[in-house]
């Protein structure tokens, strides 16, 4: 089984996924960790030769541009910022992974796009607006990965006292496929960006 962590930063979770998957569990995992961030890239990596993780491995690279795997069973992104999310989603559809575990983070695109005569009495106040927008942003990403063929949940993961970045977008990809059923979903997330005038980055590579 095939893992990517994108965004991976210092790669708690990343360690601790192999240490229970593989250390643990017995499972024949192979996991990368992708980050842009070259230092982090090197210290992780001697620590999994430190702890002799040999199919765990750390690759510095962005997201968006990154294409060294084949085959991919499950991705999973902790706090990509922003539309690292997006292109890490997109990744994750293409390659067609049958799971996806995302906790999305510092969602700026669409609170910069929104726009709504309707909403405007909501949408005028600052922060209001950018809460609005971060749901609106998870909502329609998960929406789109429904139109993609997964069946998909968001989930508080985290009590709130911890971190307030506690959504979790949970996709399995369906066995079976309904082409109309996954067409209306996709029209119904156009209408809503349509009617709040936004262009969400997953919405276009999708």
């Amino acid at each position: 089984m095939r893992i990517i962590d994108f965004g991976c930063g210092k790669s708690y979770l990343t360690f601790a996924m192999y240490y229970y998957l593989h250390e643990l569990k017995k499972y024949d995992v192979e996991i990368t960790g992708l980050d842009l961030k070259e230092d982090v890239i090197d210290r992780c990596n001697r620590l999994r030769e430190k702890y002799g993780y040999r199919k765990l491995r750390f690759v510095k690279g962005d997201i968006a541009s990154y294409d060294g795997q084949e085959a991919v069973d499950m991705v999973v992104t902790l706090h990509a910022c922003d539309t690292a999310t997006d292109y890490a989603l997109d990744k994750a559809v293409r390659w067609g992974v049958r799971v996806i575990l995302s906790v999305p983070c510092c969602q700026h695109e669409v609170n910069g796009q929104i726009r709504n005569d309707e909403l405007a009495p909501l949408l005028k106040y600052g922060i209001i607006k950018e809460r609005m927008a971060a749901l609106v942003t998870d909502a329609m990403r998960a929406n789109l990965l429904e139109a993609a063929g997964y069946e998909t949940s968001i989930l508080e993961f985290i009590d709130m006292e911890h971190t307030p970045k506690n959504l979790l977008i949970r996709a399995v990809k369906r066995e079976t496929r309904s082409a109309e059923r996954e067409r209306e979903i996709r029209r119904q997330a156009d209408e809503t960006a349509r009617f709040l005038h936004i262009d969400p980055t997953l919405k276009r590579l999708l």
